[in-house]
């Protein structure tokens, strides 16, 4: 009897404990197809939100094309008409005061169709495409910074080449932002521009003595409206898989680094 009641509680045991280790076993799978699940959602959302990305700027980079076309090909033609207009004038009946001004408008319709002409090869990167990441940095630096206040250094590694011409021009725009947010509001005397390549990333650090940003700020101000630069920065950098980091150092001067993966 003892024996019987001694298999019973024994049986009774085992099947709880069967019972806990079903539930046990349940609510594992159960766990790991939730986890599962929740990753492929953050990946779907990662990949729509990527492709979000990319539309606005492929959209963004087909406007710049648009606009450079137009510059060139309707603003540029017209200032050049203009100036074959103004060149052909018979002068010579003209008083010296009116020598002056039309000589003082030729000079600033040259001026013009000169900057035309800049604006359109910046936003059209045509040197980007002919002559790669590094020739088209150090051309813009050479232009922005000419004839100002700001004393520029480029040391860019030779060692990369172009690799892929999306990421080149994403990089290129970002610098380009980068440099343009700098002198328009960090008002800096020196910039200067230094690239690293290995393996697998190229670094590029932008050191400047102007009113920087620390990373904090820039997190900030890249979710504000008018961050919009800011965060198209940020949407290129989405897109790379690479990292933007701001800081200041003892010295007081500033530096933002650019980290991005690439494959050599």
């Amino acid at each position: 009897m003892n024996k019987d009641i001694t298999l019973l509680i024994t049986l009774g045991i085992a099947s709880m404990l069967l019972l806990a280790a079903g539930f046990l076993l349940i609510m594992v799978v159960s766990q790991r197809k939730k986890w599962k699940l929740q990753k492929q959602m953050s990946q779907l959302k990662e990949h729509q939100q990527n492709q979000l990305i990319e539309s606005a700027v492929r959209s963004e980079e087909g406007e710049r094309h648009r606009i450079a076309e137009m510059l060139h090909d309707e603003v540029g033609a017209l200032l050049s008409s203009s100036r074959i207009f103004l060149v052909e004038m018979n002068t010579e009946n003209l008083s010296e005061d009116d020598k002056q001004d039309h000589a003082k408008v030729k000079e600033m319709i040259d001026e013009s169709i000169q900057k035309v002409r800049t604006i359109s090869h910046n936003l059209h990167s045509t040197i980007l495409k002919e002559f790669g990441l590094n020739e088209a940095i150090r051309h813009f630096m050479k232009k922005i910074t000419g004839g100002t206040v700001v004393n520029s250094t480029v040391d860019l590694d030779d060692e990369y080449q172009i690799s892929n011409a999306e990421t080149d021009l994403a990089v290129y725009r970002i610098v380009q932002e980068l440099v343009n947010n700098l002198i328009k509001h960090a008002h800096p005397k020196l910039i200067n521009i230094k690239s690293t390549l290995n393996e697998k990333e190229l670094t590029f650090t932008i050191l400047h003595n102007g009113d920087g940003l620390t990373q904090e700020q820039f997190e900030e101000l890249r979710f504000k409206p008018a961050g919009l630069g800011l965060k198209n920065i940020q949407n290129r950098i989405i897109l790379l898989k690479g990292n933007i980091l701001f800081t200041q150092l003892d010295t007081g001067n500033f530096t933002i680094q650019l980290t991005i993966p690439v494959i050599i």
